[in-house]
């Protein structure tokens, strides 16, 4: 093998290689511009839900099939963790179980309606009649539906609750 022929043929090797290499990182960025579109309208189109479950397999069932719906879900497994991001950025809507850790969901929807009076409240629980009760402090404007829920009457609800 001759001594020009080989570095030639490495010299093509490489220039083909950062051909490729750079129409790939070419195409990565227009994928991540895209994404970083798609994650913008998606914040900025869809209706924002913020969730509090702290039963995980509940939790991903519920975002998926609110996800499925075209809302735009945040989710979070306590109460406190939740707050904390109601004062970060606005919802139009607040789906939140009673029984949870660090903070309840009747404690977090108080807190809420403080930060935003016009944020929409739902309940979702297993415990409708402590949401119900009157010394509950619960937010008197608050829609409670129980477990089990069906998927498509919480989308229902949902999307009731967002139109009024």
């Amino acid at each position: 093998m001759e001594h020009g022929a080989g570095m030639t043929a490495a010299a093509g090797y490489r220039r083909w290689h950062l051909a490729n290499f750079a129409s790939d990182m070419e195409a990565q960025a227009a994928l991540e511009s895209r994404a970083k579109i798609s994650v913008e309208c998606m914040s900025n189109d869809l209706p924002k839900i913020l969730l509090a479950e702290d039963d995980t397999d509940m939790r991903r069932f519920l975002v998926k099939a609110l996800q499925n719906a075209g809302f735009n879900v945040v989710s979070y497994d306590n109460g406190l963790s939740a707050y904390q991001r109601l004062r970060e950025e606005p919802f139009e809507l607040l789906l939140t179980d009673i029984v949870m850790p660090e903070m309840d969901g009747i404690e977090l929807a108080r807190r809420a309606s403080e930060l935003d009076p016009d944020i929409k409240i739902m309940f979702i629980t297993g415990f409708a009649a402590v949401a119900l009760n009157a010394d509950s402090q619960a937010p008197k404007h608050a829609k409670v539906l129980s477990k089990p829920v069906h998927l498509r009457d919480l989308v229902n609800e949902v999307q009731k609750m967002l139109a009024a």
